[in-house]
C-alpha cells in the first residue's frame, strides 16, 4: 500500500498530504488504528478524507494508506437477515467479537468466509453465458433463492462448473473469455456510488401493495416507483416505514435506518424476527436486509449508508426480484452531507445544504425503477424506493423536501393535526397525491374489480365535499345544512374513521389486502347511495345514523380477509334496515295526511 501523512483533523474530516495515486472515492486506512475513510476531495497533493469512524485522538503526522479501490459492498449469499452498519460491517458479528460497542479500526467482511452454502449449478460445460445469466442457485433462506449470476462486464463459455458446498470465496465456475479464463465465485463486489447496469427501464404497471388502505386505495406507488413521506416530529413517519417494511408486496426488503434514534431501530430488530410474513408464513427477517446507522454513530457513515442499502437492493433486483427500499430518513442523510460540506469549506446553498443537494437526491431516487435485467432471459426486476423526510417543524418548503418532490411521483403528506387526533396513518387525503394511477389502472381492473377507480374517485369527491362543508359549518352551524349535505358529512366521516383509520397494532387490521379494501369501500359507498334514496323519501340523516348496521360497518375492518362474505352480508342487512326505515317514515307521513275521500 502507498502511504501519505495527516496534516489536519476536523471532526470526521481528515486532510492528508502525499498519498500517491490518490483518486476520488478511493478507500483509505487512516492512522495506526486503520480507521476506514474515503477520499472526497483532491486539491493538488492534499486529499480530504471523510472517516467513517470516531476520529478522537488522531493528529498530524500519522500515516494514511490507500487501498486503491472505491467504497464497495460484498454481494453474495448471506446478505438476507443480516444487520449491517452504514459501511456493511455485520453488527451481530462485531458484537460477538468485541461487545456492544464498535471498536475503532475493526475490519470484519460483509459476508462470512467460513460458512458453506449448497450451490446447485444451472449451467453445464460448453454453455455460452453473459452478464447477469444465472450460473446456479443457493437456498439462502426458506423464502429466498439466491441466484449466483455472471458478474457485470463478463461473458464467455462455461469451461467448468460444479454443484456442492462452497464458501463465498471458492470458485464455483470457470469461464473462458476472449482474454483467457476467469474463475467465478459466489461473491462479487460493487462500488456503492455507481448504479448497477441493466438493459433498459420500463414503466411500472403494477402497484406495490402495502396493506395500508390510505396508500393502496388512494395514493398507490408502483412496483419500481418512488415515494416521499415528509412530516413533522411525532406524525408517524417511522411507524409508516415500519408498516411498509413489514407488509409491502415485495420479495426483498432493504430497511435503511439512517441517523434515526437507536430505540426505533431496536423496535425493528426485535419485531421482525417474530412477525410472520402474510404471504409465506415465514418470519419477515427471512426476506429482509437491515442497515442500521443510528444517530450516535459517526456522521460520515450515515452519508454512506443509503448507498450501501440501495446497492444491495440493486443486486437482488438483478436477480428478477421485486425489491423495496425504506430510507428513514433522508433528512439525516442530507444533514450529514451538510456537515461534511461545511468542513470542506464549500460554498453553501439554501439553509446551509451543499449546492449539489438536489443532484445527490435525484441520483439516489433515480436508482429505482422497473427494469429488464442484463441477462439472456431478459427477466424483469423492480426496485421501489420510499424515503421519509423530517423537515424542521414540518415545513414542506425545506430544501430536502423540495429536492425530493421534484423527483418522486408519490407524495404522502403526514400531518401532526391528524396524529394528535389519534388518526393513523396520519396521511392527509387532501394534500397527498400519486402519479401512478394511469400506469396501474389496468392491473387494478383485472386483479381487483373494473369499478375500482370509479369507487376511489367517488370516495375522494366525498372527502373533498366534506372539507368544503366543514368551512360552512364553522361559520353558520350544522343546523343550516340541508339533509343531503348532512348525509355527505356522515358518509365522509365513515370513510375517514372506518376506512382510512387503521390500527397498526391489531392483528387483523394491521394488514388489509386490496380485495378486502375494495369490498369495504364498496360497502360504505353502496350504503351512501341507499341513504340518498332514503333522504329523498323523507328519512332524516339522524335516523339513518342510528341504524345498527352502521356499527357493523365500523367493525368490518376486523373481519379476516378470507371472510369477505361477512362484509357483503352487512350490506344486505343495511339495505333491509334502510328499507324498513323508509316504510316506517312513509307510514308516519300517511297518518299525518288527512283522508279526504
Amino acid at each position: 500500500m502507498d502511504t501519505g501523512v495527516i496534516v489536519k483533523v476536523s471532526g470526521p474530516l481528515v486532510v492528508a498530504h502525499g498519498i500517491p495515486d490518490a483518486r476520488m472515492y478511493d478507500v483509505v486506512r487512516v492512522s495506526e488504528k486503520k480507521l476506514i475513510g474515503e477520499i472526497i476531495e483532491l486539491r493538488g497533493e492534499q486529499a480530504s478524507i471523510q472517516v467513517y469512524e470516531e476520529t478522537g485522538g488522531l493528529g498530524p503526522g500519522e500515516p494514511v494508506e490507500t487501498t486503491g479501490k472505491p467504497l464497495s459492498v460484498e454481494l453474495g449469499p448471506g446478505l438476507i437477515s443480516t444487520i449491517y452498519d452504514g459501511i456493511q460491517r455485520p453488527l451481530d458479528l462485531i458484537r460477538h467479537e468485541v461487545g456492544d460497542y464498535i471498536t475503532r479500526g475493526i475490519d470484519i467482511p460483509g459476508l462470512r468466509r467460513d460458512k458453506k452454502w449448497e450451490f446447485k449449478a444451472q449451467v453445464k460445460k460448453g454453455d455460452e453465458v453473459k452478464t447477469g445469466d444465472v450460473l446456479g442457485t443457493v437456498q439462502e433462506t426458506p423464502v429466498v433463492i439466491h441466484k449466483v449470476m455472471v458478474p457485470p462486464g463478463l461473458s464467455g463459455t462455461v469451461e467448468k462448473v460444479a454443484s456442492g458446498q462452497f464458501t463465498v470465496e471458492e470458485t464455483v465456475a470457470v469461464l473462458k473469455t476472449g482474454d483467457g479464463t476467469v474463475e467465478v465465485a459466489m461473491m462479487q463486489t460493487w462500488p456503492v456510488r455507481r448504479s448497477r447496469p441493466y438493459q433498459r427501464k420500463i414503466m411500472p404497471d403494477a402497484p406495490l401493495n402495502t396493506g395500508q388502505r390510505v396508500i393502496d386505495t388512494f395514493f398507490p406507488v408502483g412496483k419500481g416507483g418512488t415515494a416521499c413521506v415528509p412530516g413533522p416530529f411525532g406524525s408517524g413517519k417511522t411507524v409508516i416505514q415500519h408498516q411498509l417494511a413489514k407488509w409491502a408486496d415485495a420479495d426483498i426488503v432493504v430497511y435503511i435506518g439512517c441517523g434515526e434514534r437507536g430505540n426505533e431501530m431496536c423496535d425493528v430488530l426485535t419485531e421482525f424476527p417474530e412477525l410472520l410474513d402474510p404471504r409465506t408464513g415465514e418470519t419477515l427477517m427471512n426476506r429482509t436486509v437491515l442497515i442500521a446507522n443510528t444517530s450516535n454513530m459517526p456522521v460520515a457513515a450515515r452519508e454512506a449508508s443509503v448507498y450501501t442499502g440501495i446497492t444491495i437492493a440493486e443486486y437482488f433486483r438483478d436477480m428478477g426480484y421485486s425489491v423495496a427500499v425504506m430510507a428513514d430518513s433522508t433528512s439525516r442523510w442530507a444533514e450529514a452531507m451538510r456537515e461534511i460540506s461545511g468542513r470542506l469549506e464549500e460554498m453553501p446553498g439554501e439553509e446551509g445544504y451543499p449546492a449539489y443537494l438536489g443532484t445527490k437526491v435525484a441520483e439516489f431516487y433515480e436508482r429505482s425503477g422497473k427494469v429488464i435485467c442484463q441477462a439472456s432471459d431478459h427477466r424483469e426486476g423492480s426496485l421501489s424506493v420510499i424515503g421519509a423526510v423530517s423537515p424542521p417543524g414540518g415545513d414542506l418548503s425545506d430544501p430536502v423536501v423540495q429536492a425530493t418532490l421534484r423527483v418522486v411521483k408519490v407524495f404522502w403528506s403526514l400531518e401532526d393535526i391528524l396524529a394528535f387526533k389519534r388518526h393513523f396513518p396520519a396521511i392527509s387525503w387532501l394534500n397527498s397525491y400519486s402519479l401512478y394511477y394511469d400506469n396501474i389502472s389496468e392491473h387494478l381492473k383485472s386483479e381487483v374489480d373494473e369499478n375500482f377507480e370509479q369507487l376511489r374517485d367517488e370516495a375522494m369527491k366525498l372527502l373533498q365535499q366534506e372539507a368544503e362543508l366543514e368551512e360552512m359549518v364553522r361559520l353558520v352551524g350544522i343546523e343550516s345544512l340541508s339533509q343531503p349535505d348532512r348525509l355527505i358529512l356522515k358518509t365522509a366521516k365513515s370513510i375517514r374513521e372506518d376506512f382510512l383509520h387503521q390500527n397498526a397494532f391489531h392483528e387483523v387490521d394491521t394488514f388489509s389486502p386490496i380485495k378486502k379494501q375494495f369490498t369495504r369501500l364498496k360497502l360504505i359507498l353502496d350504503t351512501h347511495r341507499l341513504c340518498e334514496e332514503a333522504v329523498k323519501k323523507g328519512v332524516l340523516v339522524d335516523r339513518l345514523a342510528e341504524l345498527p348496521a352502521n356499527e357493523e360497518i365500523a367493525r368490518s375492518k376486523y373481519i379476516k380477509a378470507d371472510q369477505l362474505e361477512k362484509i357483503e352480508a352487512i350490506g344486505t342487512r343495511m339495505e333491509e334496515q334502510i328499507k324498513e326505515l323508509i316504510e316506517e317514515v312513509g307510514a308516519q307521513n300517511a297518518e299525518r295526511i288527512p283522508n279526504h275521500t
